[in-house]
């Protein structure tokens, strides 16, 4: 029989549906004890690991051959999902199916190369030949530009001129390294992936809970009456994620509604969907909170005892015309003195638990969100006044005690200048409903890759450190300024305020850092810490790089030139680098930057001087080490093989590169070797430390015999630290990220249990281990009233057994406070109190307000026509003049990605390059009728910053809204091939998006920027 390509297709199509059906868990109800199981392939060696994608964390199995002889090396073949994980159970998602091709892609780099400046191919070279160049070049650059004091003499020990990138899917253990090698050289411009996707999640979650993390987990998600979906499209970017939606809706009865600027692949299977205008989301959740209030659907008791609602605000705060008082017009910052409480003589925060007074926070939020009216919201983001008051009716109704909803979100919220209110008015709902801290509850941030949560625990970013500590500034320049500027007091009496610890964690960290060298007599160490003047994200150092003001880059796992902002702009940034260090599994567009590729990348190769050290790196199926999923499980996975050819593990490349840099040290001097040369790498092998040695580390162990206030010892000497409750500021104990202790305790790697036993409402305690403290739903004391009684019995949690808090979780909550203590459930804030009113802890307001994005097709903002903006938004000088307007760039743009792709990772993938091989642009109905384009055709899509050309698909998906009275259009722009991979050659998305960023975090905004349509 002669098959045709469309037969073939037809007959291998029902072959792929059945495995994708399978591989998404829906698989037979039973299973018999006679059936054999699959692909448990003789002589097949199985590990455990978790898929290197999205932050589900899915469980996989890795199947490899090889003998076990001295020089065979074992070579993955089959890659399954792993049946016993909690959270997948099995399932694997299209990327997760195709990572097979992944680890063997034709584009895994097998050996060093250079490439000289001016050259144009890439020439072979050793291991020894690149590590000695590379730390020649860093120690040189340095000693050159350190910067030992600034202008006013202050010390501050910074090195600008050069800069890194770590990786998002590296592990933790590599991620120490990172910040060791980093931060002892002076380096500032450290940042990783979640400046660029979920760092605004942070800054809203941590001002108004204590935390800046997913609240709950994906597996509690089951538990929720409604779910609540809207700056994301978790059923696309997270389907095994998703399937718990699908369970809280098959099994619980929970309607889902999606609000989104497309009608994606989760409205499909929503119960309601709402269309949104892309960058008016603010004023959509603060619609909300206006109907909650106005009709009075607050859960009462819970708003009444868990927020600040009655704390009195002091009565110079204001708000008027787009403004809060303190603003500065030339500085464009706010000074916030006047953004906190009413003080009584002890200092403590005035009340009025009537919620009579005006000045009441929950008062002074009525008056401010009055303003977002139905029509108001209507006018402002299209979505119809019908469908808005259907949201706002279907989320009131879990104000009661016993139902709850959940909010899923990702990027939609996170890539706007407003990101982090967006977030913080959604958290402002979801406290007046009661929902923080229930089963079914919360706050659920679903972060993008693999390891983007443990990279921002580990304070992998330009101003922080381990743990959400900062990093000191230079106006700081004693340790007792530091801690007293950064360690909260009380603002309630009776409170936990756990962060008033934060000596304790600060100098068990310097011990780590700088070990035997760090003593009380020199603050642990203090000085040696880079001392910052301004901040150094990744917006603002490649805008230092485009000036010329930067000399060297690390990019580790890290694509810039794809995932930055305005790609031309980037690429000229680069260009002008003397030299640029890649760490990668993959050949990246980022180390080819200096290619011609015709129109995906015309630059005149010759012209660009930029030394490129292209180092291969292994991938996550041939490490050791751990990640921490959205959920902050830290899951331990193993290597199945060896890295491809001469690849190394990149714990192996910093601990080459920095070795020799301490070498060079040694031998000749240079500008304050100090901080290089007490850095503690006591590590068994210097140059190729291991994750167990590190994870160890990072735990934290007791360097003297800890005791308790009756002087009994409950850690020896040298013992690894059972949790962060032991920790000491006299030096006696170690421990790199405080959150992380109790992670690999006396009792072993807590990260690689698989206890897979449901102790209730999904949780599973004994899979892996979740910061901080094992606790698996965050605030969880919140699910009780204030005496012990659960708002909703189905959803009990804890219970107090006369003595102790115990039950399904880990009491998030001093563990011996009885019912009726008056001890707050968020115990990380000074108030013990949720946080309606942020007090001084955001940069552009402590209640949230709508502003527009920088590239807006309003002519301006109805709420405050002189304010459109927001007022504290950063937009760098060299960028204001690569900004649209809406009479050359009418339509609104978002960029999104698609089930069988992630980011610019898939698209070395053959068989994901398979499944979507070639660019495309989605557009609507009305609008490709209106610009006569029809499906297939080829458009040009250009913004101020640049152009690219792609298939038009022509779609129902999107529609023509409605916005101040005129006809607005929406296109779609996926956002995943470039010029390097498998998949057919293709522009990068990201040319067309603007170099501004979240006003609180920075991070880039991508979701709603002005561009123009033509048919090519």
């Amino acid at each position: 029989m002669t098959l045709g390509r469309r037969q073939f297709l037809k007959a291998g199509g029902t072959c792929v549906a059945g495995a994708s059906a399978l591989a998404l868990g829906f698989a037979p109800p039973k299973a018999y004890a006679g059936d054999s199981r699959q692909y448990k392939l003789l002589r097949a060696k199985e590990t455990r690991n978790n898929c290197t994608y999205c932050s589900v964390g899915c469980g996989i199995l890795m199947y490899s051959l090889g003998d076990g002889a001295k020089n065979a090396k074992p070579s993955i073949f089959h890659i399954e999902g792993d049946p016993d994980h909690p959270v997948s159970r099995g399932s694997l998602c299209p990327k997760g199916a195709g990572l097979v091709d992944f680890i063997h892609s034709e584009t895994r780099l097998q050996y060093p190369e250079y490439r000289a400046p001016g050259a144009k191919e890439w020439k072979r070279i050793s291991w020894d030949e690149a590590t000695d160049r590379i730390a020649r070049l860093l120690k040189d650059d340095r000693d050159k530009n350190f910067i030992e004091r600034n202008e006013k003499g202050e010390l501050v020990n910074r090195w600008l001129s050069s800069g890194m990138l770590a990786s998002s899917a590296a592990s933790n253990e590599t991620g120490v390294l990172d910040f060791k090698f980093a931060r002892s050289l002076g380096m500032l411009g450290l940042d990783c992936q979640a400046r660029l996707c979920h760092a605004p999640t942070v800054a809203a979650l941590a001002p108004s809970f204590g935390r800046g993390a997913m609240t709950n987990n994906w597996v509690d998600i089951k538990n929720a009456n409604v779910v609540l979906i809207m700056g994301g499209n978790p059923a696309e970017a997270h389907p095994v994620g998703f399937k718990w939606v699908m369970e809280a809706k098959i099994r619980n009865g929970a309607k889902v509604l999606v609000v989104d600027p497309r009608f994606n692949r989760s409205a499909a299977v929503a119960d309601f969907y709402a269309p949104i205008r892309a960058g008016s989301d603010a004023a959509f959740m603060l619609g909300v909170i206006n109907y909650l209030l106005s009709h009075d659907k607050i859960q009462h008791d819970y708003v009444k005892a868990y927020t600040n609602a009655a704390l009195i605000v002091r009565e110079d705060f204001a708000f008027e015309d787009g403004l809060f008082t303190g603003y500065d017009v030339e500085k464009r910052k706010y000074d916030k003195s006047s953004w906190t409480y009413e003080r009584d003589e002890k200092g403590f925060a005035r009340q009025d638990p009537t919620l009579q007074n005006p000045r009441c926070v929950i008062n002074l939020l009525r008056k401010h969100v009055e303003r977002y009216t139905p029509e108001m919201v209507t006018q402002l983001s299209g979505t119809p006044v019908k469908d808005f008051l259907y949201v706002c009716e279907t989320l009131a109704s879990t104000s009661a005690p016993d139902l709850t909803s959940t909010f899923l979100f990702a990027l939609g919220w996170t890539h706007h200048t407003n990101g982090a209110q967006v977030i913080r008015s959604a958290a402002m709902v979801q406290m007046l409903l009661g929902n923080i801290g229930m089963a079914g509850g919360g706050m659920n941030a679903l972060r993008g890759h693999s390891n983007i949560q443990g990279f921002t625990d580990l304070g992998l970013l330009s101003l922080r450190l381990p743990g959400y500590l900062n990093l000191p500034s230079d106006k700081q320049q004693d340790m007792a300024t530091y801690l007293k500027e950064t360690t909260p007091a009380a603002d309630v009496p009776g409170q936990v305020n756990y962060y008033h610890n934060t000596p304790k964690f600060f100098v068990s960290l310097m011990k780590t850092l700088w070990g035997e060298h760090a003593t009380a007599a020199n603050n642990w160490g203090y000085d040696w810490l880079p001392k910052w003047d301004a901040s150094y994200d990744m917006l603002a150092y490649f805008d230092r790089m485009y000036q010329g003001k930067v000399n060297g880059y690390i990019a580790q796992g890290f694509n810039p030139l794809a995932a930055m902002p305005d790609k031309n702009k980037t690429a000229v940034a680069l260009s002008k680098l003397k030299f640029l260090v890649s760490i990668d599994p993959l050949s990246t567009e980022t180390a080819s930057f200096w290619k011609n590729e015709g129109q995906f990348n015309n630059v005149k190769t010759e012209d660009i001087q930029t030394e490129v050290f292209r180092l291969p790196a292994s991938c996550f199926a041939e490490e050791n080490g751990s990640i921490v999923n959205s959920g902050r499980w830290l899951q331990w996975h193993f290597a199945g093989a060896e890295p491809p050819g001469e690849a190394w593990h990149d714990s192996r490349i910093i601990g080459t590169i920095y070795s020799k840099v301490r070498d060079l040290y040694r031998k000749e001097g240079g500008v304050c070797p100090e901080p290089v040369l007490n850095m503690q790498w006591n590590y068994k092998d210097a140059e190729d430390p291991t994750p167990e040695e590190i994870a160890r580390e990072c735990n934290g162990t007791a360097l003297a015999d800890i005791t308790d206030d009756q002087g009994h010892i409950v850690v020896p000497k040298g013992h690894q630290l059972p949790d962060f409750s032991v920790m000491k500021d006299d030096g006696t104990t170690a421990s790199f990220c405080w959150i992380f202790a109790g992670s690999w305790t006396d009792a072993g790697n807590q990260m690689a249990r698989r206890d897979n036993t449901d102790t209730g409402l999904g949780n599973t305690p004994g899979w892996a281990w979740a910061w901080p403290a094992n606790r698996r739903l965050l605030y969880n004391r919140a699910s009780m009233d204030p005496n012990g009684r659960p708002w909703d019995p189905k959803r009990q949690i804890l219970e107090w057994d006369g003595k102790r808090w115990s039950g399904s979780d880990v009491p998030d909550y001093p563990p011996t406070s009885p019912p009726g203590s008056g001890v707050g459930p968020f115990i990380m804030l000074s108030e013990g109190l949720g946080r309606l009113f942020a007090c001084d802890k955001m940069v552009d307001g402590p209640f949230p307000e709508q502003y527009e994005p920088t590239e807006t097709p309003l002519v301006n903002n109805p709420l405050h026509p002189k304010v459109t903006h927001n007022p504290t938004a950063r937009v760098l000088k060299d960028d204001r003049a690569r900004m649209g307007d809406q009479k050359d760039f009418p339509y609104v743009a978002t960029t999104y990605s698609i089930t069988e792709l992630f980011r610019h990772w898939t698209k070395h993938s053959r068989l994901n390059a398979i499944a979507q091989p070639e660019q495309f642009i989605e557009i609507g109905e009305k609008l490709a009728g209106r610009l006569n384009i029809a499906a297939g055709d080829m458009v040009k899509v250009s913004s101020k910053r640049g152009y690219i050309e792609a298939k038009a698909v022509v779609t129902k998906r999107v529609r023509t809204l409605t916005v101040m009275g005129r006809e607005l259009d929406q296109i779609g722009v996926p956002c995943h091939w470039g010029f390097e991979g498998a998949t057919r050659k293709g522009y990068l998305a990201n040319t067309l998006s603007p170099a501004v960023g979240d006003a609180n975090t920075q991070t880039p905004e991508f979701k709603a920027f002005l561009v123009n349509v033509e048919k090519v």
